[in-house]
């Protein structure tokens, strides 16, 4: 049971990384496809919390270091930027929920969601980062020894596309619809949507890269906090 369960939350973990990976390039895109997609990441959503509802219900308990206090900060930032992306893509729906209007909101529900999607980018490759030690220990039981060449060649292959991301972070000017200083996506319909999805997945693997060795780091430092209060 608890194989099952885990294997249910690493796909549906999956299927919101494709999902929020699919919302990025909108015009590329049907509206049709975007707003079932918007609508799968919501249930996709809805049943991560359902299956790790006992992450929930203790986050009241225990003791809180570093770590702890970050990543419930993220899931608690992502809850509501999932949330301000759901309510404002309704009110901006011209097909599932097209009989959803309120007249004077469109620029504003507009704002709100693109607000919404790139920082939701940034806060879920955050979140995916602090959990990434779950992946590198499922993998590393694929090997029955450990071997130092294959966790360098590994770590090379993640530093080079972190890398990558940083130029296509750049490249896409993605810093500047997190600040909001445009407030419109520019598409190459000529290049058409797969290098569109390749530098924004390169973008998630950065920052999940970045938030996988902040949390190494937040774990060591307060493991020698606890060590020097002996």
């Amino acid at each position: 049971m608890k194989n099952k369960r885990f294997t249910a939350k690493i796909l549906i973990d999956i299927g919101m990384t494709i999902c929020l990976l699919l919302l990025m390039p909108y015009s590329l895109l049907s509206e049709t496809a975007h707003e079932w997609i918007g609508m799968a990441m919501l249930v996709l959503f809805i049943s991560h919390h359902i299956l790790n509802h006992k992450w929930v219900t203790s986050v009241r308990k225990g003791k809180y270091n570093a770590f702890r206090v970050i990543q419930t900060v993220l899931v608690i930032i992502m809850l509501i930027l999932i949330m301000g992306s759901m309510i404002s893509g309704i009110l901006l729906s011209n097909h599932i929920f097209k009989w959803i209007k309120i007249s004077g909101t469109y620029m504003t529900a507009r704002q709100i969601h693109m607000f919404c999607a790139y920082w939701g980018l940034v806060v879920m490759s955050l979140h995916l980062g602090f959990h990434w030690n779950i992946a590198v220990a499922m993998v590393g039981r694929l090997w029955e020894h450990l071997s130092v060449i294959r966790t360098w060649a590994a770590r090379s292959v993640a530093t080079t596309i972190a890398g990558y991301g940083l130029y296509a972070f750049y490249r896409r000017q993605i810093g500047d619809y997190l600040i909001m200083r445009m407030h419109f996506v520019f598409y190459d319909y000529e290049k058409g949507i797969f290098p569109f999805l390749l530098d924004y997945l390169a973008v998630m693997i950065l920052i999940a890269f970045i938030g996988y060795y902040s949390g190494v780091f937040l774990k060591k430092t307060g493991k020698k906090k606890r060590k020097g209060s002996y």
